[in-house]
């Protein structure tokens, strides 16, 4: 396949999205009280799908996250792998698909991020998991609040019995969560806000589970309540004992950031550009 631009690929996430917007509408408005989420699947032509998947970096080429919260592989120096990447990240941040993911959502005024704070591509493969937890409430500069979480899955054949599919916990930590499947060709958008703790059940599989990620900004939060946050880690449903060392971490980066507004060094997961 010859290299796609990113406005032609827009052209086809718009187009497939629109298509099917009322009912991506209507599965966001029931579930907005808790964690307001959708997801579509079939998103691009399966052969581009598959060439994503293809030129999906390995994970030696990416950075290794793994800690008591998480064990995973990300990049956002979009710069250092194929092209094709690039262009398909930056695809979902034409302002026409910002503007009808916002219209689906209710939520006006939604701002892309350039800077890909937190999003870009991720890999996990055997073993790898992500607990329980919040998104950091704001972007890096701590001006907008995030407020969309954008997730494209570009593994073929990925199975209910490969793990690494996302859960949403929208009745809170110790009741069953809702488990989306991390299935080839699907986008899943939900709603960050206070309140919408997710995680990433484990790798079960010698594989690995490929997705494409971007946040969606506004001025506001989209809950009044909101305050601004870290990143807040939780054990799963039964860790006793790691939910009281995640949650003391959580409460020393907090205070470390009441002190240091943005941080005490700046973070590293952004797309540093060549000017």
């Amino acid at each position: 396949m010859d290299m796609v631009e990113s406005g032609e690929v827009s052209e086809l996430i718009y187009n497939k999205i629109s298509e099917n917007k009322d009912a991506l509408a209507r599965t966001y408005n029931s579930s907005k009280s808790s964690i307001g989420y959708f997801y579509i699947d079939d998103l691009l032509p399966k052969d581009l799908a598959l060439k994503l998947s293809e030129v999906f970096p390995d994970k030696t080429e990416m950075k290794c996250l793994k800690s008591i919260r998480e064990y995973k592989y990300v990049s956002a120096q979009m710069d250092k792998h194929n092209k094709l990447l690039e262009n398909v990240i930056y695809a979902f941040q034409d302002y026409r698909i910002v503007n009808l993911i916002g219209n689906i959502c209710n939520i006006n005024t939604l701002f892309a991020d350039e800077s890909l704070y937190a999003g870009g591509i991720s890999l996990m493969a055997k073993h790898n998991f992500l607990h329980p937890h919040l998104d950091n409430s704001h972007d890096a500069k701590r001006q907008r609040w995030r407020v969309l979480n954008l997730l494209y899955y570009v593994t073929p054949n990925w199975e209910l019995e490969h793990g690494g599919h996302l859960e949403l916990w929208p009745n809170g930590l110790k009741k069953e969560p809702v488990e989306i499947e991390s299935k080839f060709n699907r986008l899943v958008v939900m709603a960050t806000h206070s309140k919408s703790w997710h995680s990433v059940n484990k790798v079960k599989v010698d594989s690995s589970r490929r997705c494409i990620s971007n946040y969606y900004f506004n001025d506001l939060p989209l809950r009044a309540s909101d305050k601004f946050h870290v990143t807040k880690f939780r054990g799963r449903p039964g860790d006793t004992l790691k939910n009281l060392i995640l949650d003391a971490d959580a409460s020393l980066r907090m205070l470390i950031r009441k002190v240091f507004k943005k941080g005490i060094r700046k973070n590293p997961h952004i797309y540093k550009k060549n000017k």
